[in-house]
């Protein structure tokens, strides 16, 4: 039954939208008839018939001779897509949209990576197949919020561009951020409804959750306030105490590259404000282990920083570190960043970004939709999950080399290695050091 709400909710949402397009397409005929009305083309046709013919003798004549030198004009490749300049006679706002995903499929949320599929490629595909778009990427003023990592998934992921819109004149202008968005009423159109119509075309995994009109000069990236971030993990024999006494160490700020993989090209400041920090557990348990989440808060965060400080507090619950590595990490004057593996990306989530002002919103059918769709989803992980139970539970225990395994890796079954502790290890070149080499590289070339 949910799946066959789900499909009447998309059928009558095709419909309107639909019947929306058709109005859409009856304007712009009107307007197309009117200027063909005013145009002079067929007088002009009239009176120069012999000399149309006699152009179009030579070009004949022209494609039809060996010669190297016979004019033809040379097929243009088509790009895919569609060129977003034939809608420019369209009003368009500016807007930011609210995006879930769930990153386990995709090879990072920005576009510029190397791997395909992105979520942010996903999104401009529905994007272009939906005719939302109005100019290139630079003429959108498009902005991203986070640039998560691959495997990363996120629940309030926030981006901002321009988009085409229904309303005319002054009234597709934001004055400011959060205002009313109008909807239709009484016949009378109201604007785009740009959840409902991207969640119709973007893949299962991808959801837009609401949107909001902002002013022309906000920035997804510039204009957050903050970032949350959750950490899921299995309490397997983990000091939640101790990892909570050492992850409060971290708030405030600081300089974080030790807890982060340095970019010495892009960035050259590593002071991170961190605003709070927390171990919860969630509401689920799996033979024996509870379920927690860690959730940290911060203005922004360097490049891998969440799991860094992750897969340190995994060593301190462990036992082996004691809290004080985090004192010693944060002191940059005399260390540089030992070397160690980060955490795991699937339990990382972009929870929510904070904006000043901004109240995200969606129509009462594509409110109700997402959420039939989010329950099937969670019903289908929830099914294969317990396949993956049941087939534990029938697979026969094994002893060989059981006493060498540790199961206390979240995720990760591995031979037990004796631990070098980080104040103990090789280190990773210093920024400096870094800076020099990248220096040394520009006079070479």
């Amino acid at each position: 039954m949910p799946e066959e709400a789900e499909e009447v909710i998309n059928l009558r949402s095709q419909i309107t939208f639909l019947q929306n397009r058709v109005k859409e397409l009856e304007e712009e005929n009107a307007k197309f008839s009117s200027r063909l009305s005013s145009c002079r083309c067929n007088e002009l046709q009239e009176k120069r018939p012999k000399e149309k013919c006699e152009n179009l003798g030579e070009e004949r004549g022209e494609m039809n001779s060996g010669s190297k030198k016979s004019g033809r004009k040379k097929a243009t490749s088509r790009t895919p897509g569609y060129d977003t300049r034939f809608l420019n006679h369209h009003p368009r706002r500016y807007v930011a949209l609210k995006v879930m995903y769930f990153g386990q499929r995709f090879y990072g949320f920005a576009l510029e990576a190397q791997m395909d599929p992105t979520v942010e490629s996903e999104i401009f595909k529905a994007l272009e197949k939906t005719r939302l778009l109005i100019g290139d990427k630079k003429e959108i003023q498009y902005s991203r919020c986070g640039r998560t990592d691959k495997g990363v998934s996120a629940i309030g992921q926030v981006i901002a561009l321009y988009l085409r819109s229904k309303l005319k004149g002054s009234d597709a202008h934001n004055k400011h951020s959060g205002e009313t968005v109008p909807e239709e009423q009484d016949g009378q159109p109201g604007e785009i409804d740009y959840v409902r119509v991207l969640n119709g075309v973007l893949p299962k995994d991808i959801r837009i959750v609401g949107w909001c009109p902002v002013p022309s000069d906000f920035s997804a990236r510039f204009s957050c306030l903050s970032r949350e971030y959750k950490y899921f993990f299995w309490n397997d024999n983990l000091n939640l105490l101790v990892m909570e006494t050492a992850g409060k160490k971290l708030i405030g700020e600081h300089d974080f590259r030790n807890f982060c993989k340095m970019d010495a090209v892009n960035v050259h400041n590593y002071r991170r404000n961190v605003m709070s920090f927390e171990i919860s557990p969630c509401d689920m348990r799996f033979e024996g282990h509870q379920l927690y989440a860690i959730k940290i808060k911060g203005s922004a965060f360097l490049w891998h920083q969440v799991r860094c400080m992750v897969a340190v507090l995994f060593m301190i619950g462990q036992g082996l570190e004691s809290p004080e590595v985090i004192d010693a990490l944060l002191d940059t004057r005399t260390l540089r960043k030992p070397q160690y593996l980060m955490a795991p990306e699937i339990p990382l989530v972009l929870l929510s970004c904070e904006f000043e002002g901004l109240k995200f919103s969606c129509s009462s059918d594509a409110g109700q939709a997402l959420h039939v769709h989010l329950e099937n989803e969670c019903r289908l992980y929830h099914l294969q999950a317990a396949i993956f139970q049941e087939a534990l539970l029938s697979h026969l225990p094994l002893s060989i080399g059981a006493e060498n395994k540790d199961s206390s890796s979240n995720g990760v079954t591995r031979k037990k290695a004796s631990h070098i502790p980080l104040m103990s290890r090789a280190t990773e070149p210093s920024y400096e050091e870094r800076r020099a080499k990248l220096e040394t590289a520009k006079l070479r070339a």
